[in-house]
């Protein structure tokens, strides 16, 4: 079989109308709000009817710190989806949305890859439903309507240089990470220094992907603090009076997605907040929403397990009730031997030696997955140049660890290269072994609550914060936030904040030079290391070799 590009593979799927793809899930088209003939929006009076039903198995597909070997976390779950489905079980899969800022940097797009993807691949990456758009703009007004209350007169006595709103651009742009606003003379207002964040970061993005209805977003978006005055008093979105605006931009962004993969099953692709600076994890309304409609749900969340994972089970799981019966770790020889030290140039060689040295990564991994109760499966993505001895290294490894990995070829086959994956993965979920609770209690510190992950997931020997910040939490428990979990902002290359630490790293400390209050969200994002909350481009970006062919068709995604 010739090798053909993700978009060409994409390019030649055979889609089915979506009604036939809602059908499967028993909804009727009446509730498709059709996006074109191959995505369509799930209707909230849908969602609402299905509420009573009992909940499907819900299957957590996470990885090891991604390298630049890549290791195929959303092609997984994907080729998981529709081996579950060609197993004969009924199972839907739920991603996150991409962001224009990796799709045109690093990336080039993030909707799987090979024999296991889901499409349309092109719209997918690119503007989609709008809900990007959507939410930018919901966010971008709440900025503008705070200047503008400043502008008129500042009758809520905000204080200028507490002005916490900052606002939100997907793109990598790091010009805009620190800029001074209103510059020109009294007609432009006040000029003050604010800064930009990638709209996956923007706190409107993470109540949206937490919020269980209208009234409920509308609800979150009223308790986002936007700013506060000389006395140290918090003013609110709803003090501003841009809840209602922002929550009528966002009405159509609200409801889930629904497309298909390349073998026609099921997808719901709702919301993308960052996993290394956000918390990671497709929209809790489509999981719920999917867990009501399918005996499996295969869902992902991003980077290694140490972020996405993580807060899939400290913060989504908490809120939204949920609890996952198994959870995939995905691996790779290529990614193993990274570890070990080999450069990107070398991985085509056979090297044994520098496997086992990498899998301490991994190991780690299974152990932090464990502790939240919840049995561990590895799933080895396959690549041709992947060896025999190889991959036994890591069956070997895994096997030690008191889990299981098992080689998977969907990127090269389909559900076909999954059948045995598919079928184990199923037999531990209906085993009803997982015994899941998160890491920490809601009562506990917000200081203790950052020491707990940096301490039992990082393997941190301590956390570094200064007094400010320590008195900053402090206030916060105070005012009533103490109950909160917390979004860690790192690196996703590492255990540690040092991305060039590969491994299984252990004695290093966690430095926090930041953190943020996100009421409405309901989370404190504790930034550390030189995390950045806007990325920047890479010298050589993909956007430029993205572009159009003869034929008016999109090249350079992949």
């Amino acid at each position: 079989m010739a090798h053909k590009s993700d978009i060409e593979i994409a390019r030649a799927a055979q889609k089915r109308p979506i009604q036939e793809i809602g059908a499967k899930l028993g909804i009727g088209s009446d509730h498709l709000l059709p996006y074109g003939h191959d995505k369509a929006k799930v209707s909230q009076e849908f969602i609402d009817s299905v509420a009573d039903r009992p909940d499907g198995k819900l299957i957590l597909v996470t990885a090891i710190n991604p390298t630049p070997a890549g290791e195929g976390k959303t092609t997984t779950t994907v080729g998981l989806g529709d081996g579950l489905n060609a197993i004969g079980k009924k199972a839907a899969i739920c991603i996150r949305e991409a962001s224009l800022g990796p799709c045109f940097g690093m990336k080039g797009g993030a909707a799987g890859g090979g024999y296991a993807q889901v499409v349309p691949m092109e719209e997918m990456n690119l503007h989609f439903t709008g809900d990007f758009h959507a939410i930018t703009s919901a966010h971008n007004l709440l900025a503008a309507m705070i200047d503008n209350h400043i502008y008129w007169g500042n009758a809520l006595g905000i204080d200028e240089r507490r002005v916490m709103w900052r606002r939100v651009l997907d793109m990598n742009d790091r010009a805009l990470r620190d800029v001074v606003t209103s510059l020109g003379g009294v007609a432009n207002g006040f000029p003050r220094q604010t800064g930009f964040d990638i709209t996956v970061a923007s706190e409107v993005m993470a109540i949206l992907c937490l919020s269980k209805n209208l009234a409920d977003l509308e609800a979150r978006l009223g308790d986002i603090i936007v700013a506060y005055t000389r006395e140290r008093a918090p003013i609110y979105c709803r003090d501003i009076g841009a809840a209602g605006a922002m929550t009528v931009l966002l009405k159509d962004a609200m409801q889930p997605n629904l497309v298909q993969t390349l073998e026609n099953n099921p997808a719901f692709v709702h919301g993308g907040p960052f996993a290394n600076i956000a918390h990671g994890c497709n929209s809790l309304i489509a999981t719920q929403t999917a867990l009501k409609l399918a005996d499996y749900v295969v869902t992902e969340a991003g980077f290694g397990a140490d972020l996405g994972a993580e807060k899939f089970m400290n913060i989504k799981c908490r809120k939204g009730g949920l609890a996952p019966s198994v959870v995939v770790v995905v691996a790779t020889v290529r990614a193993m031997k990274m570890n070990g030290g080999v450069a990107k140039a070398d991985l085509g060689a056979e090297n044994v030696d520098a496997v086992k040295a990498g899998c301490p990564n991994l190991g780690r991994h299974i152990e932090n997955v464990k502790g939240f109760g919840v049995p561990v499966v590895v799933a080895i993505n396959h690549f041709v140049t992947d060896t025999d001895a190889e991959v036994q290294a890591v069956m070997d490894y895994v096997a030690g660890h008191g889990s299981e990995a098992i080689l998977c070829k969907h990127w090269a086959e389909g559900s076909a290269g999954v059948i045995e994956f598919a079928t184990r993965v199923a037999e531990i979920a209906d085993a009803g072994i997982a015994n899941f609770a998160p890491l920490y209690d809601d009562d506990l510190g917000l200081f203790e609550k950052i020491e707990t992950i940096a301490k039992r997931i990082y393997r941190a020997d301590e956390v570094l914060a200064d007094k400010k910040i320590r008195d900053q939490l402090r206030a916060w428990e105070e005012a009533g936030y103490g109950n909160l979990p917390v979004c860690m902002a790192k690196t996703q290359y590492s255990f540690s904040t040092d991305p060039n630490l590969r491994g299984a790293p252990t004695g290093h400390s966690v430095p926090v030079r930041e953190v943020r209050l996100s009421a409405g969200a309901g989370f404190v994002v504790v930034i550390c290391g030189e995390i950045m909350t806007m990325p920047g481009l890479p010298s050589k970006p993909a956007a430029m070799t993205i572009g159009l062919n003869d034929a008016g068709e999109i090249e350079g995604l992949f």
